[in-house]
This record gives C-alpha cells, structure tokens and sequence, in this order.
C-alpha cells in the first residue's frame, strides 16, 4: 500500500523512493550485554497505531528522517529531519 512522505527538502514524495530503516528506539547503554543488543536489533514493538520510524530518502536527497506513522492506516502523522545526535 503506497503512501506520501512529506520530505523537508523534496516536498511530498511517494513512499517508494524511501528505504524503511526501522522502529525508533534507543540504544542500550555503554556496557549492555548481549542480550540487550539482540532485543535492539531483532525485536519490534509493531504496534497497531502510531509507531516512530527510521526512513531514508535514497531515492531523493539522502536525508534520514523520523517518520511518526499510523501503522494501521499508513497515515503519515510527523515527519523530522534527523538530528545529528541521532546519526550513527
């Protein structure tokens, strides 16, 4: 199902020039275990309703934005350009 990201510097775009780069969740801390870190990387909240998410525009611009969507309906609900702090 398609729907449109409103880029910061494109202007509204349709998803598929976009690449999914998950949910939006902190790190765990300097020291975690392995168990923490598979959590992090392999386990997903994937709620039924507004859900922050990593998208990148790698058919645009290259910008890493975080996208607050509706899961259950796609509704696109905010769109943020990432800060640094959150680039990895």
């Amino acid at each position: 199902m398609g729907f449109l990201i409103e880029c910061p510097n494109c202007g509204p775009r349709s998803v598929y020039e976009f690449k999914f780069g998950g949910e939006r969740k902190a790190e765990p801390g300097t020291g975690s275990g392995s168990r923490a870190w598979r959590h992090y990387f392999y386990f997903n909240r994937n709620v039924n309703g507004p859900s922050v998410e990593w998208w990148y525009h790698g058919g645009g611009c290259g910008v890493w934005l975080r996208v607050t969507r509706n899961t259950a309906t796609n509704e696109v609900i905010a769109v943020e350009r990432s800060g640094a702090e959150d680039e990895g």
